[in-house]
């Protein structure tokens, strides 16, 4: 009888710590943030801080996004990290029940490795759209293969979480128009997913509601833009982005060596002296500043972006496949991070000076921030994590085995791969795009990892 007891005690007193450990989750999910003392901040923070503010458009910062950064100044934007920790978890542990693999133990087990050896906490310890770049993955995924397994109202909360994701970042609108694309090409070759009486893998009505979640997202930008700055317009930039990766691999030197002798551009010039790097050419002291930047230099790099694609097909696609491949392997944590950001600084200082104080006296402000050592854990288990995708996705082949795990891990490669192109092409390869992706394929080895050797016989609610 006392061994029963004792028992019982040990059996109660886990499941006590397992309580306390899952209610510390969401302190812990940004724990980087109160380590340094304020919200991390990156160069792009203060142009989207600026949109309430300056009232007109600015090329890659999204009003939207904008928008939900500056309803968190009064409360030092910690309120907008609390909503960035308790998104992050919901979608863990929704994801963990939708495939019949949620118990605590397991989300608690998971969430923690993730914390550790990714760069999953310090993307939502940031004011910055890359944390919902790759949760906005797993909300589609959950919006269409949830089906009776989510109620209407987490429907509803994955619908708008998605369509807000998409407003937030054009690059994360992109990677999720494409899988939307994809599921409904394939969907005619995937079978039932448990037997004939539950319908197909893809619901119809699971990737309507997903495709509509893209649509709801444009038009939340295209309205936030007419509100803040009185024009209906998608927000510019996107082929002036596009000239820099084209000037860095060498076809805009080109361009202009062809064209100059008969055709004026403003760049002619200036043709032997454009930067090595897309950086310098946009963020940087070069011509791009003398020719006035996006408002005189815009339509001309529009052109000479449209042109040279005609000009010379091949070098984009050889270019393009080896940015692709080069971002696949940019995946170290806290790129931006840890310099010298004087234009958010400059922000903060003009619009928002109650916040000043406590961002100079974080941590990241003075220099403390490095990430070196947390990079020698993070990048080879990202690495190893999309290997592990493509041995699972493997094993699902050779065994013919196609579950909802196999469709995860066939989501967050195709999310991999089209990340990689869009930023890789767009934007030139950058640790950053790398980091806020790859996570999603540490979670789901260790969703496999955890099916296959954990121990089966813990109840759903341990």
């Amino acid at each position: 009888m006392s061994i029963i007891t004792e028992q019982s005690r040990a059996r109660a007193a886990g499941t006590l710590w397992l309580r306390l450990a899952a209610l510390a989750l969401p302190l812990l999910m940004i724990a980087p943030a109160f380590w340094n003392g304020y919200p991390l901040l990156q160069w792009d923070t203060g142009g989207y801080l600026a949109r309430w503010y300056e009232g007109y458009l600015v090329p890659s910062r999204s009003t939207v996004f904008g928008l939900y950064l500056h309803y968190g100044e009064s409360f030092g934007f910690w309120i907008n990290l609390a909503i960035q920790s308790l998104a992050t978890l919901w979608l863990l542990q929704l994801t963990l029940r939708v495939l019949s693999m949620m118990q605590t133990a397991r989300f608690v087990a998971i969430s923690l490795l993730l914390i550790v050896s990714t760069a999953l906490p310090w993307l939502a310890s940031m004011l910055l759209t890359d944390i919902f770049a790759g949760l906005s993955v797993l909300s589609l995924f959950l919006l269409i293969v949830g089906g009776s397994r989510i109620s209407g109202f987490e429907k509803t909360a994955l619908f708008v979480f998605t369509a807000f994701a998409a407003a937030t970042h054009s690059a994360t609108l992109g990677v999720l128009l494409g899988l939307c694309a994809i599921g409904w090409m394939v969907r005619p070759l995937l079978g039932p997913s448990l037997g004939p009486s539950l319908g197909p893998r893809l619901p119809m009505s699971g990737l309507a509601q997903a495709s509509l979640t893209i649509v709801a997202g444009s038009l939340m930008l295209i309205a936030a833009n007419h509100a803040l700055s009185g024009k209906w317009a998608w927000t510019p930039g996107g082929t002036g982005v596009a000239f820099g990766r084209m000037m860095q691999d060498g076809i805009v030197a080109r361009f202009l060596n062809d064209h100059c002798p008969r055709e004026h551009f403003k760049l002619c010039p200036y043709r032997n002296e454009l930067p090595a790097t897309a950086d310098e050419f946009l963020w940087g002291k070069s011509m791009f500043n003398t020719l006035g930047r996006f408002d005189g230099l815009g339509d001309e790099m529009g052109t000479i972006v449209e042109r040279s694609l005609a000009d010379y097909p091949a070098w984009q696609l050889g270019a393009a496949l080896r940015a692709m491949g080069r971002q696949l392997l940019h995946v170290a944590t806290g790129e931006g991070a840890s310099v010298w950001i004087p234009h958010t600084y400059g922000i903060i200082e003009r619009y928002i000076p109650a916040q000043v104080a406590p961002m100079r006296a974080a941590r990241q402000q003075n220099w403390e921030l490095d990430f070196d050592t947390i990079n020698r854990l993070h990048v080879p288990v990202a690495l190893v994590s999309m290997l592990g995708l493509l041995a699972l996705l493997g094993h699902a082949l050779a065994y013919r085995r196609l579950d909802d795990l196999t469709l995860l891990a066939a989501t967050v490669t195709l999310a991999l791969l089209g990340n990689a192109f869009i930023c890789g092409v767009i934007s030139g390869p950058h640790d950053r795009y790398g980091a806020r992706m790859v996570w999603l394929a540490t979670f789901v080895v260790l969703m496999a990892l955890f099916r296959a050797f954990g121990d089966e016989e813990t109840s759903p609610s341990a």
